[in-house]
């Protein structure tokens, strides 16, 4: 009975590895009452609506109010090009602006992140069978990482779009302008150059980093929290790692 137990174990870990099929671990089990090998099919559909349920669970978190704002791992700062031109404004006394400046960047991504799903959803659905079984070999953010390698330059086409429109619907440009207007005036008498970033790149870049961040955090769950696991497909795939 130990002799077979450890080569249960000794099997799972092979399968991990990709040194063991799930055939040979089914023969290894032996008993009727063991669980059934997983097929091909069922690992890429487990993997897929993992990903998909922390698409959604990520989207939801970062698209509620202060999503972005009241995450201090995602929160976008000021940006970095301009932060000469916050620390000119704050030594001057000048916060209020700055701070609200930093809110509705912060509230742009969270109003974009509310259309990034669908985004998301087309990466997943392109995942091959070899994928599946490169990101079920990895490691706790193998998911996130692939998907961040081999579709970020799409996924960034399409949703600056839609920062774009949302940069518009919280108007920022008009906290911008304000507090650029003010820097670079200042900049006559304390020297420096005058600052003017692109904000809908800047908040793109962010709030991709920040969905990506989430998502990773997300796919952890999954993988190793049994609780996080919210249906059967998910619990069968998971539990056989």
């Amino acid at each position: 009975m130990k002799e077979r137990i450890t080569a249960r174990i000794a099997c799972i870990i092979a399968l991990l590895l990709g040194a063991c099929s799930p055939q040979d671990l089914q023969t290894i089990l032996g008993s009727t009452s063991a669980p059934a090998a997983l097929s091909n099919e069922e690992v890429i559909a487990g993997l897929k609506e993992a990903l998909r349920i922390s698409a959604e669970r990520t989207v939801s978190s970062t698209s509620a109010s202060d999503g972005f704002w009241g995450n201090a791992l995602i929160r976008i700062p000021f940006p970095e090009e301009a932060i000469k031109m916050k620390n000119t404004l704050e030594g001057l006394g000048i916060n209020r602006p700055v701070e609200d400046f930093e809110r509705t960047l912060n509230k742009a991504a969270e109003a974009a992140a509310k259309e990034a799903v669908p985004v998301f959803v087309d990466a997943i659905t392109g995942m091959t069978i070899q994928d599946g079984f490169t990101i079920l070999r990895g490691g706790e953010n193998a998911a996130t990482d692939f998907l961040r390698e081999k579709t970020s330059a799409a996924l960034r086409s399409r949703f600056m779009p839609v920062v774009q429109n949302a940069t518009r619907q919280v108007a920022l440009t008009s906290y911008w302008q304000p507090v650029a207007s003010a820097y670079n005036t200042a900049t006559l008498i304390t020297g420096g150059k005058a600052v003017n970033p692109d904000l809908d790149a800047y908040v793109t870049d962010k709030a991709l980093l920040g969905l990506f961040t989430v998502l990773a955090q997300e796919e952890k769950r999954i993988r190793v929290d049994p609780v996080a696991r919210t249906t059967q497909l998910l619990q069968k795939v998971f539990a056989a790692q």
